[in-house]
């Protein structure tokens, strides 16, 4: 008896070879019918006798491409058509997009062989890629995902790649990226003036400049890199002062992990997400003593390490050099160039020479970032690699646009059970960012057919986001709170749709009371939330200067608890009288002195004490510091108070302060210190915890905010909470930072909106 079943799939189905195994597994098992995409996913019909079908079924949902990944797999019952054989069709786009793009993937072993077979045609051709590698979202214009629809479109494929892309048992087959030395994209190796340098081979000539201790911009995947021999102490130091990053360190590209063990301390878990298919820059400690220059991360007890993702990096590190330096290429606080004529405008004063290619970028795209905390890989910068790979969730939602912070800035939209989060754009600071920032919205609605009805954005009324979102008449606008946001991410993430303890833990958010908040201790759910608790207001001399040069915040700590009396240590020493009667006449008139309950000022303020961090380069330094320099086995906790505040209770720090104070006159060390403020820190978690449960019964903690990426303290607030009965909830796909909170801001707009 012939059957004849209608097979609708959803997921990352498109450009990673699912039509040509879909094909391949029918002839296996002699069905016939076909296969097409369209703007949802994959749709297949196919006809045979029972068994047979049974056969193909079982492969097709459990036997699938690497990149490929099944969110929906429906099949029906129809009439059979008496179909001969099986083919694939062309794409159809006449329904509601939600066809998911797979995200850029690293080159995969079958072409990295080809790569450097001498014999191969494709020997040393740095665009090499089939259905199981290559660029994806970054040079998508468009669903269905087929060639016209991409920057591929540029090229037409000579007779041999156009057989392979047409024969079904070629890795090749539809692979839309496919080219070849004689019709595909090629480099190009030019001065810092845009004059081309001849070369029969500019891949080699790169390789030599950059063993001379040249500087290279190299245009990759989502934009250009600023490329470096990482163990040439000279030329780091170059890189830093051109690029005008002072401490902030710098990535580094290894050819394999055996590498990376020379000069660092990887665990198995590290390497296991420095391995992944997203191949991102992974967190990992130092080695003592290792020959990669001491610039590439100075005052930095960790590297940050990716593996080569494109056949252009292989090519360039294969055989050469232990490391490259691979920082993306802007100057600090503008995105990442991926345009040939802004790369080489903007580049110009850093770069000695230019590796371009004449492939198009489409959408520029960051290295994503991420280490291990609690055992599991915590995403610190989503981006290449993992967009626009969409976020499964527990519930149905309408279509919504959430524009994030200005911080880490990323969007979100939202269409039925899935959010997609964007590729990090950058800190909303100028109008590059902005303009980096609109492109994405628009490039997102578009490829993903997302028409959103409503449009959530921060209370901050001076955020580019909010500017935004204040001119999208067309949408019904929704603002959420910053911590509010971060709660409803990790519940998100989580799947978890009840109401739960937020403890928020970040550096500056804008609260409703009008004051900065980042020290929160909440209740809530995406319709609501309550303040419950919070770290006291503390003053912030000179508001933003605060954060730059956290010796502020450390003497208005003392101002709190000392009065006029400020304790004998070496920061009060090393601050003129006159500057510090002027702190102190700002603080105590409020003039430019904004009040914050923030965490992360917290940090900032007993880095400086210790004398770790007088004034930071980069957002977030003097609490990194704080984190190394810890000593993790440190034994006991300073006192603290939770005191009853208006509408919860707050964290009093007088006791914390004065008994840090202590410890520095009585000469323990800085390790000894900032351990005991770690274990402190989760102890006020604890408390906090504690005193909630008791007033709502509530026993899930939810753990989110910029602070939550220090992996001392979040462990010790995940381990004490743990064992003392409560259920956690932590960020791994979505960063805690703000670079999650357009989650938030998505999913708590649906639930409040009027729709």
């Amino acid at each position: 008896m012939i059957l004849r079943k209608r097979i609708e799939i959803e997921g990352v189905v498109q450009g990673v070879g699912f039509r040509p195994f879909v094909y391949n597994s029918a002839l296996y098992w002699g069905v016939s019918g076909y296969v097409l995409n369209n703007s949802r996913g994959v749709v297949i019909e196919v006809e045979g006798p029972f068994e047979k079908l049974a056969g193909f079924l079982w492969k097709v949902r459990s036997d699938t491409p690497p990149l490929a990944s099944i969110s929906r797999f429906e099949v029906v019952d129809i009439d059979p058509c008496g179909d001969d054989g099986f083919v694939i069709r062309e794409s159809e786009g006449d329904q509601q997009a939600v066809a998911q793009i797979s995200p850029d993937t690293f080159v995969c072993d079958a072409c990295l062989e080809e790569l450097f077979d001498p014999d191969d045609r494709r020997y040393r051709y740095p665009f090499i890629n089939c259905t199981d590698c290559g660029p994806r979202y970054t040079i998508v214009t468009g669903i269905p995902y087929d060639r016209p629809k991409t920057t591929m479109a540029d090229f037409t494929m000579c007779p041999s790649c156009q057989a392979e892309y047409d024969d079904p048992s070629s890795r090749r087959f539809h692979a839309q990226p496919n080219a070849c030395p004689d019709c595909g994209p090629q480099v190009e190796l030019c001065d810092a003036d845009g004059a081309v340098i001849d070369s029969d081979d500019p891949v080699a000539r790169a390789v030599e400049l950059l063993r001379q201790g040249k500087i290279v911009a190299v245009k990759g995947l989502g934009g250009y890199h600023l490329a470096v021999d990482a163990e040439n102490e000279m030329a780091v130091a170059r890189l830093r002062e051109r690029k005008k990053r002072d401490e902030k360190p710098f990535a580094m590209m290894v050819s394999s992990v055996e590498q990376v063990l020379e000069f660092s301390t990887a665990t198995p878990d590290e390497i296991k997400l420095l391995g992944s298919v997203e191949r991102p820059i992974v967190l990992i400690k130092k080695k003592e003593g290792t020959s990669i220059a001491a610039s590439v991360a100075p005052r930095n007890n960790y590297f940050g390490v990716m593996l080569p993702y494109t056949p252009l990096h292989h090519l360039l590190l294969k055989e050469y050099f232990t490391a490259l330096v691979m920082t993306s290429g802007n100057i600090s606080d503008e995105p990442i160039a991926f345009e040939d004529d802004d790369a080489t405008t903007r580049l110009a004063p850093i770069a000695d020479c230019f590796l371009h290619h004449n492939r198009r970028i489409y959408m520029r795209a960051d290295d994503s970032i991420g280490r291990i905390i609690d055992g599991k890989a915590v995403m610190l910068r989503r981006s290449r690699g993992y967009v626009p790979r969409a976020l499964f969730l527990s519930m149905q939602l309408p279509e919504v646009l959430a524009t994030g912070a200005e911080l880490k800035s990323t969007i979100c939209l939202t269409q039925g059970d899935r959010a997609y989060l964007s590729q990090y754009i950058g800190d909303l600071k100028n109008d590059e960012v902005y303009g980096s920032f609109c492109r994405t919205i628009d490039h997102l609605e578009g490829l993903l057919e997302i028409k959103p009805k409503v449009i959530a954005h921060d209370l901050h009324p001076d955020f580019y986001s909010t500017g935004y979102a204040e001119g999208r008449d067309d949408l019904e606008r929704v603002p959420v709170q910053h911590h509010h946001a971060h709660l409803a991410s990790c519940l998100a993430e989580n799947g978890y749709e009840k109401d739960a303890i937020g403890i928020i833990f970040d550096g500056l958010g804008y609260g409703i009371d009008g004051n900065i908040w980042g020290g929160e201790f909440l209740v809530g759910g995406y319709r609501s939330f309550k303040r419950m608790g919070h770290f006291s207001h503390i003053a912030m001399p000179g508001g933003d200067a605060a954060v730059k040069e956290p010796f502020r915040m450390a003497l208005s700590y003392l101002f709190r608890v000392y009065g006029e009396e400020l304790p004998d240590l070496e920061l009060v020493r090393s601050v003129p009288k006159k500057d510090l009667q002027l702190l102190r006449q700002m603080v105590d008139k409020g003039l430019n002195s904004p009040l914050t309950s923030s965490c992360g000022r917290l940090f900032d303020g007993v880095s400086a004490l210790l004398g770790l961090r007088r004034s930071v380069t980069y957002e977030g330094q003097s609490a990194l510091e704080l984190e190394q320099a810890a000593d993790p086995m440190a034994d006991g906790c300073y006192p603290f108070n939770l005191v009853k505040d208006e509408g919860g209770f707050a964290l009093d720090y007088s006791s914390l302060i004065s008994a840090i104070v202590d410890d520095i006159q009585a000469g323990e060390s800085v390790g000894e210190i900032s351990g005991r403020f770690h274990n402190t820190i989760a102890n006020v978690a604890l408390s906090a915890a504690r005193r909630i449960w008791s007033l709502t019964g509530l026993e899930t903690v939810a753990l989110s905010g910029g602070v939550f990426q220090n992996r001392l303290l979040t462990e010790k607030v995940v381990h004490s909470l743990r064992d003392d009965g409560f259920t956690v909830l932590t960020h791994a796909q979505v960063p805690p930072n703000d670079g999650g909170l357009a989650l938030g801001q998505a999913v708590i707009a649906a639930h409040q909106a009027g729709i």
